[in-house]
């Protein structure tokens, strides 16, 4: 059976074709600004001038047409509402017109379930992306969010802290750089309340050093990294713990960070437990995960009515049954 799946949840559109065991297209395109954030409008009109042809090249690599999908899948939420909108009209529009069948899918769930592909059984997931950040695990046929962000997500703690200082979007990177050449860790507030996790007052902090004039800018940005990151892995230590399972994934957008990737494998060898991150156009926001996650959601006997399909920009992990 195959899968095309369309992801739109904020600053990227891909578009995704696979079958149950191999991506056949992966194709995306990011909006970018050398100053500022994004801006949901723009994003969707980003998206709605490339869905077709991003569409036709994802169906050229996958060397297939429209008519050999077996079913349609689209990211329903949780994002920005005018992205999340053109991408399901564009689903909508090809389910009818190609007589498909028609998913909604999670957008946080897809990025833990494409490790699956990889062969990861069951695993704790610590999902970093901008909006996000989540430690999830599957129990009692949901995933349930074991840990999360209290305020904003790692990725925009970043991404926020870029454009303070004048990198432009998307920063993530730029600071990776930058806290290569840091020598010197400055105390930056560390925020883990219970399994939840906090980055306003770190944030905050680090920009309010920047402006002081007090501090080199790569250390700001190694002290930040690490700041973020340690608390990252405590939390995700502690659900591995509480669940005992025996895996650990690392996905969504901040997962291309090497020194995060380091603190987590040094992690998971002292505790015995395998740690895996998928190829990085899988990490990403990409519309293999959605089609992979839509493809074993309908085998499971999962469908939409059209009127069902309706984004929701703050689509619970947890509201989701797994019955796949």
């Amino acid at each position: 059976m195959i899968a095309l799946g369309i992801e739109g949840t904020a600053h990227t559109l891909g578009i995704g074709i696979v079958t149950e065991r191999k991506v056949l297209a992966n194709v995306f395109d990011t909006i970018t600004t050398e100053k500022g954030g994004i801006h949901p409008k723009e994003a969707a009109e980003h998206h709605a001038k490339l869905m077709k042809p991003l569409l036709k090249k994802a169906l050229q690599e996958a060397k297939i047409s429209l008519e050999d999908i077996d079913v349609v899948a689209f990211s329903q939420g949780p994002g920005l509402g005018p992205c999340l909108r053109v991408v399901a009209t564009a689903a909508r529009a090809l389910a009818i017109k190609h007589d498909k069948p028609i998913v909604g899918v999670n957008h946080c769930i897809a990025h833990v379930e494409i490790t699956k592909m990889f062969g990861v059984k069951d695993p704790v997931g610590l999902y970093v992306s901008g909006g996000n950040t989540q430690v999830l695990a599957l129990e009692g046929k949901r995933y349930r969010v074991f840990g999360e962000t209290l305020d904003i997500g790692i990725g925009n703690a970043l991404d926020t802290f870029a454009r303070e200082v004048g990198l432009g979007f998307p920063g993530g990177p730029k600071i990776e750089r930058l806290a290569r050449e840091g020598k010197r860790y400055i105390e930056l507030p560390y925020a883990v309340k219970g399994m939840d996790l906090s980055f306003s007052g770190l944030l905050t902090e680090a920009v309010r050093k920047f402006k002081s004039g007090k501090y080199k800018i790569e250390d700001i940005a190694y002290s930040f990294q690490e700041t973020a990151f340690a608390a990252l892995v405590e939390v995700t230590e502690r659900a591995v713990a509480h669940t005992e399972k025996g895996e650990v994934v690392l996905v969504g957008g901040v997962a291309a960070n090497n020194r995060l990737r380091e603190m987590l494998r040094i992690m998971t060898e002292d505790r015995g437990v395998r740690f895996f991150v998928p190829p990085y156009e899988l990490c990403r926001d990409n519309g293999a995960m959605i089609a992979y996650t839509g493809l074993k959601m309908y085998k499971a006997g999962i469908t939409f009515r059209i009127e069902e399909t309706i984004v929701n920009q703050k689509f619970r992990t947890d509201e989701v049954e797994v019955i796949w």
